[in-house]
C-alpha cells in the first residue's frame, strides 16, 4: 500500500514524500530509518479521492472524550483502552486501538503508540501526550486538547454555517434563471413570432439565447457538469497548494482577518503546548503543522532565534508574526512566567474579533447577494413583458 508522508529532516526542511509499507507503523519505521520525522502519514488515494480514510472514520476527539471519562472514572490506561475495543463496533476503530493496547503490553509509552498510528493522531496530538509523560497528568492533557479542537472547530463552524445560507441562494437563483431561460423563455418566442412586430434589441437578445438553450439543452447540461466536476477538481488543488490562502490574504480587510485567524491559531496552539508542559523549541517543531506552508520557514526561523538567546516576542516580532497587542501582551508573559496563558489569551482576544467581524460581514453580504439575484431574474422578467407592453401600448 502507498503512503503520502509529510517530513521533517534533520536541517528542518519540509518535504512530502511517497512511500510502499504494509501499513502506518510500517511507514513510519522506513521514515525513522532515513532519519526523518513524520509531521503526518496518509494513505496514497488515486485521483485525490479519499473515500473511507481512517481519519474519516476515527474520530482523534471523541477518542479522546472517551479516554478522558473512562481514566476520571478511576481506569487505568489499558483498562481503558481495552474498554474502549469492547464497546466499538466498528473494525476500522478497533483495529486502532489494538494497535496501541499491542504495543503498551509491549512495554512501550503511550505516545510511541499513538506515533505508529501517524495517519489517525497528528503531531501535535502526540507531542502532547509525550509532555504529559514527563508530568504524568494526561487527564488533564486530554482535557487541555478537548477545549483546544472545540475552540479551533468554532471559528470553523461559523464560516460554514454563514456560507451555508449564500450557497442555497445562489444555488436556488441558478436554478430559477436556467428554468427562465431554457423552459419560459423560448415559450414566449413562439408567441412574439406570430406577432410580426419588431422587439426591443434587449429582448431579442434573451430570445436567442432562449431558443439556443431548448434546441442544445442537453450539451449545454453536459457541458455545465463537466465545467462544475473540473471546477471542484481545480478549487481544490488550489487548495491543498496554498494559492487560494494567499489570494485570500491579499484581499482588503479580509485579507487582515484571515491573517489574524492564522496568528490566533497559531498563539492558540504553542500556549497549549506550553501550558502542557514541552518547551519551547519542540513547541515551535510541532505548532509547524497547524500554520500554511509560507509561513513554516518564518517558524524555523523564530526557533532558531530562540535557540540563540532571543526571547519569543522579539523572535515572532522579526519575523511578522505579531501584531501591537500580542508584542505587549507576549511580553508580560515572559516577565511573568505565564507565556503559554498570555498566548491563549491573545488567541481568544482575536477569535472574538473574528467573530465579529464575520456577522458583520454576513449581515452585509446576504441582502446584497439577494438583491443582484433579484435584479438578475427581475431583468429577465421585464425583457420578456416589454413586447407586451409595446403591443398593449400600441393597441389602445
Amino acid at each position: 500500500m502507498k503512503f503520502v508522508a509529510r517530513t521533517l529532516s534533520s536541517n528542518n526542511v519540509i518535504t512530502e514524500i511517497v512511500l510502499e509499507a504494509e501499513d502506518d507503523a510500517d511507514a513510519h519505521l522506513q521514515l525513522s530509518r532515513q532519519s526523518l520525522k513524520a509531521l503526518s502519514i496518509r494513505p496514497l488515494r488515486k485521483f485525490g479521492l479519499s473515500f473511507g480514510s481512517p481519519q474519516q472514520k476515527f474520530s482523534v476527539l471523541l477518542f479522546s472524550q472517551e479516554l478522558l471519562a473512562l481514566l476520571k472514572a478511576g481506569l487505568s490506561l489499558i483498562e481503558a483502552l481495552e474498554g474502549l475495543v469492547e464497546k466499538e463496533t466498528r473494525p476500522e476503530t478497533q483495529r486502532i486501538v489494538n494497535n496501541m493496547l499491542t504495543a503498551l503490553r509491549e512495554g512501550k509509552k503511550f505516545s510511541t503508540a499513538l506515533q505508529l498510528q501517524a495517519s489517525v493522531f497528528p503531531a501535535l496530538y502526540v507531542g502532547l501526550v509525550q509532555a504529559a509523560e514527563n508530568t504524568s497528568n494526561l487527564p488533564q492533557t486530554l482535557e487541555r486538547y478537548i477545549h483546544y479542537h472545540q475552540r479551533i472547530d468554532q471559528i470553523s463552524s461559523k464560516v460554514i454555517s454563514a456560507s451555508l445560507y449564500p450557497v442555497i441562494l445562489l444555488l436556488v437563483g441558478g436554478a430559477v434563471t436556467g428554468f427562465l431561460v431554457g423552459f419560459v423563455v423560448p415559450r414566449f418566442a413562439v408567441v412574439y413570432q406570430g406577432t410580426g412586430r419588431s422587439l426591443p434589441l434587449l429582448s431579442q437578445w434573451l430570445l436567442y439565447w432562449g431558443e439556443f438553450a431548448e434546441a442544445h439543452g442537453s450539451i449545454l447540461l453536459i457541458t455545465a457538469i463537466i465545467l462544475g466536476a473540473m471546477s471542484f477538481f481545480f478549487l481544490k488543488s488550489f487548495i491543498k497548494s496554498g494559492k487560494l490562502f494567499q489570494l485570500i490574504q491579499r484581499i482588503p480587510s479580509i485579507g487582515d482577518r484571515y491573517r489574524l485567524y492564522l496568528l490566533s491559531r497559531l498563539y492558540l496552539t504553542l500556549g497549549m503546548l506550553l501550558q502542557g508542559g514541552m518547551p519551547i523549541v519542540p513547541a515551535l517543531q510541532t505548532v509547524q503543522g497547524v500554520i500554511p506552508v509560507d509561513w513554516q520557514n518564518r517558524l524555523v526561523a523564530v526557533r532558531f532565534k530562540i535557540e540563540s538567546g532571543q526571547t519569543l516576542s522579539n523572535a515572532l516580532t522579526e519575523q511578522a508574526l505579531t501584531t501591537p497587542i500580542t508584542v505587549r501582551m507576549l511580553r508580560v508573559g515572559e516577565q511573568t512566567g505565564q507565556l503559554g496563558y498570555m498566548l491563549h489569551q491573545a488567541a481568544e482576544f482575536y477569535e472574538t474579533d473574528i467573530a465579529r467581524f464575520i456577522d458583520r460581514f454576513m449581515r452585509t453580504f446576504e441582502p446584497a447577494l439577494m438583491a443582484a439575484i433579484g435584479i438578475v431574474v427581475g431583468l429577465i422578467v421585464v425583457l420578456l413583458y416589454m413586447p407586451i407592453f409595446d403591443l398593449a401600448g400600441s393597441l389602445q
